[in-house]
C-alpha cells in the first residue's frame, strides 16, 4: 500500500480538517495553558503539531508535516524515551544482564546499602515509577540537572512514599534505570540504544542531553525521527519484530502492558514504561513525552500513530495533549 495523504485516501476519511475540527471543538473549552495564549485561531493551535504519522499493517499509510524539521529530521521526543528505556530493559533482561524485574536497584549500580527503603528499590520500581521517592521532574527538574550528580541526586530524594506504593511520576528514576543499563552491559546508553533499536531497525539516533558524567539522560530528550519513531511502533505492534528480525521479546511486551499503576494526571492505567487505556474499544498503549510528543500503538488494529510537536510548550492532559488524544481516537475509529 503506497504512502498517500488521508486527504486523498478513499479508505480513510480523517484529514487535517478533521483535526482542524477536532481542535475547534477543544479551544471551545480551553485549558488553562491554552487560555493564557487564547484567541489563538485554528491554524494558530494547528502550528503546534509538527509531525503525525499513522501505519497500518506493516505500511506507513499517511504522513503530514505541519513544522519541525519533517519526518525524516531528528526530533527531541522528550518523555516517550521512558518507553524505549523500558524496552531496551526488557532486552538486557532477555540477554540476562539483569536477572529480572526484581532485581535490585543498588546491587546493580555498585552501590552500599543506605539502611532506609531505598535498599529494597528494584527495578519493577523504576519501571512503573513507584520509587516512592520525592520527584525531580516538574518545579523540581530545574534544581536536578543542576545537581553535580543525577544519579546520586535523584537515589537521593526524600522518602514520601513506599517503594511500590504510589505512582510518582519522575524522570530521576529513569535516569538510574538509564544508568543500571549502561553499568551491566558497559556501553553508554546512546550506544545500548543505537546497537539494540536503531541498527536493527535502520533507525538513528543522535546524541543527546548527557549528566556531569556523561552518562546520556535515561527517561527524557532521547533524539530520532517521526518516521524512526513509527517503526519502533510498528516492531511493538508485531509483537517485537522488525522485518523478520527479533528485537524485543514478545513476553516484555505482554508484561509491559500489564497495569500495574494508575497516573493521577490522566487517569490512565501505567505498566513498564506505558499509558493503558483504550481507544476506539480497542486496547492500546502508548508513550507521551512535554510539548505534544506521542506514540500510540493499538495492537489489535495494527495501528501505529507517531505525533511530534513543538517541544518549547507544555502539552497537559486537559490541554494541548488531551486533544492529541482525541485526534488520536478519531484516527482509530477511522482506520
Amino acid at each position: 500500500m503506497p504512502v498517500m495523504s488521508i486527504a486523498r485516501s478513499p479508505r480513510i476519511t480523517l484529514n487535517r480538517r478533521l483535526f482542524l475540527a477536532a481542535s475547534t471543538a477543544a479551544i471551545a473549552a480551553p485549558s488553562l495553558a491554552l487560555a493564557q495564549s487564547y484567541r489563538a485561531t485554528v491554524n494558530d493551535y494547528a502550528d503546534r503539531l509538527h509531525s503525525v504519522i499513522v501505519r497500518r499493517d506493516d505500511e506507513e499509510i499517511y504522513t503530514e508535516t505541519f513544522g519541525g524539521r519533517g519526518p525524516d529530521g531528528i526530533a527531541n521526543v522528550k518523555s516517550v524515551s521512558k518507553s524505549l528505556v523500558a524496552l531496551l530493559t526488557g532486552i538486557a533482561i532477555d540477554r540476562g544482564l539483569i536477572e529480572g524485574t526484581d532485581a535490585r536497584v543498588l546491587p546493580l549500580l555498585g552501590r552500599p546499602e543506605t539502611g532506609d527503603a531505598r535498599d529494597a528499590l528494584t527495578i519493577d520500581h523504576l519501571l512503573t515509577m513507584r520509587t516512592g521517592l520525592e520527584s525531580v521532574s516538574g518545579g523540581n527538574y530545574g534544581a536536578w540537572v543542576a545537581s553535580g550528580d543525577w544519579v546520586e541526586d535523584a537515589l537521593g530524594q526524600d522518602l514520601v512514599s513506599t517503594p511500590g506504593g504510589r505512582f510518582i511520576y519522575s524522570t530521576g528514576g529513569w535516569h538510574v534505570l538509564g544508568a543500571v543499563l549502561s553499568q551491566v552491559t558497559g556501553q553508554s546508553l546512546l550506544s545500548l540504544t543505537r546497537d539494540w533499536l536503531g541498527a536493527p531497525m535502520g533507525v538513528d539516533f543522535a546524541p543527546w542531553v548527557q549528566d556531569p558524567q556523561g552518562r546520556y539522560l535515561g527517561g527524557n530528550d532521547m533524539a530520532l525521527s517521526p518516521r524512526g519513531l513509527a517503526r519502533i511502533g510498528q516492531m511493538v505492534v508485531d509483537d517485537g519484530i522488525w522485518q523478520g528480525d527479533r528485537i524485543v521479546p514478545a513476553a516484555w511486551l505482554q508484561t509491559s502492558w500489564e497495569p500495574r499503576t494508575r497516573s493521577p494526571f490522566s487517569g490512565d492505567q501505567y505498566g513498564y514504561g506505558w499509558f493503558l487505556t483504550r481507544m476506539d474499544n480497542a486496547q492500546a498503549a502508548y508513550a507521551r513525552g512535554y510539548g505534544g510528543q506521542m506514540l500510540a500503538v493499538v495492537p489489535s488494529r495494527r495501528l501505529v500513530i507517531a505525533i511530534t510537536s513543538d517541544p518549547s510548550q507544555p502539552a497537559r492532559s486537559a490541554g494541548y495533549f488531551g486533544d492529541l488524544r482525541r485526534l488520536v481516537e478519531a484516527i482509530a475509529s477511522e482506520v
